[in-house]
């Protein structure tokens, strides 16, 4: 065709325009930009470890299906889109076992939350953590362009499921809403959940004992022994925690203790941190004992241990719990060390000091706090916490409820309370003297510049910071690491919690219909006007005529 045309005139004469004319409407109205219809965000795959041969959280990560709400998905070939303040535990259970996935939008700032709206996030986290889930469930951090998908996605279900919604449209514009609303399709990249085989668990000890001259290694192991732990959590609802307040806590001691380190005239102290707390079931501090316990008298007979668990929670800064297994008796250290805790707290805001008692339930396979691990051991122990019940959803949480300022005031209340308790059973100072009786008060005087840089400690797994905090201040330290049998594991970490989450634009099936018919009808119109073109022609000829002949 192009060959027998002698001019560009000649195009026009041809069949081309008829081709021009069919086709060029179709590939306009089809033709679409793929890259405007891409998003991409990071998200965190939910965590997935194994406790005793039981699986808890995420079992899958393959993610590719239709996005929908949380009130229109219904199959397994939907993934729901929401965020965490609109699901409840009733929608999550639904959706474990029905649907095809799950992407979460975090809160972009808990602290702003109301006090429902924490508890009832808080009281979701605990009951996803707390069994299997065999669908992918992903978490994005707040993002303003995921958080207008997620409303584009329910503004026709969120009308329609309010109690006080708005007679519902007519039937007309609910058609053509469901053809002009736009579909997404979910896919994740990345993302795996294989076994990590190097698997591993640090606990890092150190110790602070008089270094007056002549005193040797051996006269400092006859000397009182009291123990301090915490455990370092590095992960929880997704494998990021914001602080880890209880390590900074023992970290400041630390810090505050090391300064009377050569005039402490009776004991020793010994901290420890492991890195598995009530996730793992302190699986870190149960490896520690059973491989120090026997080969080390003086453990055996520590005065007391005191365990850290959830300080600097500000809902609670006004009570002090001390939880037990079995009630001090009177006249024992760890009886001594109570009444001087309560006679502390006192000075700081009227802090009230109350004691717990749990019995061990040896028929659970988790334990409740950690000092049971020492009290299965014959040793006195007991934890200090902010939280009463040992099902309090605050002690594994990742959320944040307070401030940074309101969370440090609570930690320098806690830490000062701790702090002068110790050292006021240390060095037999009586605690009914008041601020007379205070020992870390000018020079030693604790301030949150103090706590402040231990709040993003890190596990030792990532960098040395924790290493390098315990010797500065501490002897004799020492990393071991609790690794899982490789017959009967107690406890199994996975790995590639990392991934992409891509969002792409699409129509939904109904604009595919819709799209047919209208092709359908234009085809049909470009049909019956070619094939009827001499009648359209004359008509067309004839009007030309007349309106000629007028003027």
């Amino acid at each position: 065709m192009f060959e027998e045309a002698d001019n560009f005139a000649d195009l026009f004469r041809g069949g081309l325009p008829y081709y021009l004319l069919i086709t060029l409407p179709i590939l306009i109205i089809c033709s679409s930009n793929p890259v405007l219809a891409a998003s991409e965000f990071g998200v965190q795959r939910m965590s997935q470890y194994d406790v005793h041969g039981v699986p808890y959280g995420c079992r899958a990560s393959a993610l590719n299906l239709e996005a929908k709400s949380l009130y229109t998905w219904q199959t397994s070939r939907h993934c729901v889109l929401t965020r965490l303040q609109d699901m409840t535990i009733d929608h999550f259970r639904e959706i474990r076992a029905k649907a095809g996935g799950l992407v979460v939008l975090l809160p972009e700032d808990t602290a702003a939350l109301s006090l429902e709206e924490k508890e009832h996030i808080h009281l979701l986290e605990q009951a996803m953590m707390m069994q299997e889930v065999p669908i992918p469930v992903y978490f994005s951090r707040y993002d303003p362009k995921l958080s207008g998908i997620i409303d584009e996605v329910t503004r026709t279900a969120v009308r329609s499921h309010k109690p006080n919604a708005p007679a519902r449209p007519s039937a007309l514009s609910e058609m053509f809403g469901s053809v002009s609303a736009n579909g997404y399709q979910i896919a994740i990249s990345g993302a795996s959940h294989a076994i990590n085989k190097q698997s591993k668990i640090p606990i890092i000890q150190g110790e602070l004992a008089p270094s007056k001259p002549g005193k040797s290694i051996d006269s400092d192991s006859k000397l009182p022994l009291i123990i301090v732990t915490a455990h370092l959590d590095t992960f929880g609802l997704t494998n990021t925690r914001q602080s880890n307040t209880d390590v900074a806590i023992l970290l400041t001691l630390v810090e505050l203790f090391s300064k009377l380190h050569a005039s402490i005239p009776k004991y020793r102290l010994m901290f420890l941190v492991s890195e598995s707390g009530l996730l793992l079931n302190f699986q870190g501090m149960k490896k520690w004992l059973d491989s120090n316990l026997d080969e080390n008298v003086q453990i055996q007979h520590a005065e007391f241990v005191v365990c850290l668990d959830t300080i600097g929670k500000l809902v609670a800064q006004d009570s002090l719990y001390m939880h037990v297994s079995k009630p001090p008796k009177e006249g024992t250290a760890m009886s001594g060390f109570y009444k001087t805790l309560r006679t502390v707290a006192q000075r700081y805001g009227n802090v009230t000091v109350e004691g717990v008692h749990k019995k061990i339930n040896l028929a659970d396979t988790l334990l409740a706090w950690e000092h049971e691990r020492f009290s299965m051991k014959r040793m006195p122990a007991f934890t200090l916490s902010n939280v009463k019940g040992h099902k309090d959803p605050l002690r594994n949480t990742i959320f944040e409820d307070d401030t940074a300022e309101e969370r440090l005031e609570a930690l320098e209340r806690n830490v000062k309370i701790i702090a002068e308790a110790l050292a006021s059973h240390i060095y037999n100072v009586p605690a009914e003297n008041g601020a007379a009786g205070e020992i870390f008060t000018g020079s030693m005087a604790i301030s949150r510049d103090q706590i402040l840089p231990w709040l993003k400690i890190a596990s030792t797994q990532q960098n040395h910071d924790l290493k390098h905090a315990f010797e500065k201040y501490l002897r004799n330290v020492k990393v071991t690491y609790d690794k899982p049998d490789a017959r009967e594991p107690d406890f199994m970490l996975y790995d590639d919690r990392d991934a992409l989450l891509n969002i792409y634009s699409v129509k939904p099936a109904p604009f595919d219909l819709f799209l047919t018919c209208m092709i359908a009808l234009y085809l049909t119109g470009i049909y019956f006007a070619i094939f009827h073109f001499p009648k359209l022609y004359g008509f067309v000829c004839r009007m030309t005529v007349v309106k000629t002949k007028v003027n």
